[in-house]
């Protein structure tokens, strides 16, 4: 058994661990990246993960914006929403996502192509 004077040491270590751990974390915490890490994607077929930048980095795959995000954006318009390949637009998100992403996978062979291999969630 354990004296009530260690058991009220335990929780006042406790207690300034936690609030010490709940300081740090808020007040040092990460600037977010100008370029997202990671996307996901919301589709019929099931979410997609996408790794922005494993693809991106040099020491990834080295892909190149204008190669996916063909036309000059500003600000408010993002293609992966629906400003530019809505339900009313042609082609479709889903199809011009198929036809970059796919397409890309298909001439290099450096990524899936089977439809589990990215609908996966």
């Amino acid at each position: 058994m354990t004296s009530k004077g260690e058991q009220a040491f335990a929780f006042a270590l406790a207690a300034i661990l936690l609030v010490v751990g709940v300081v740090c974390y808020a007040g040092f915490s990460q600037e977010t990246p100008e370029e997202p890490v990671r996307l996901m994607f919301k589709s019929t077929a099931g979410k997609i993960l996408f790794d922005h930048k494993t693809h991106t980095d040099d020491a990834g795959y080295g892909i190149g914006c204008d190669d996916c995000h063909h036309e000059e954006q500003d600000e408010s318009m993002s293609c992966s929403g629906e400003d530019c390949h809505g339900p009313d637009s042609e082609p479709k998100r889903g199809d011009a996502l198929h036809t970059n992403c796919k397409g890309c996978h298909e001439e290099s062979g450096a990524g899936p192509v089977e439809c589990a291999a990215c609908h996966v969630m």
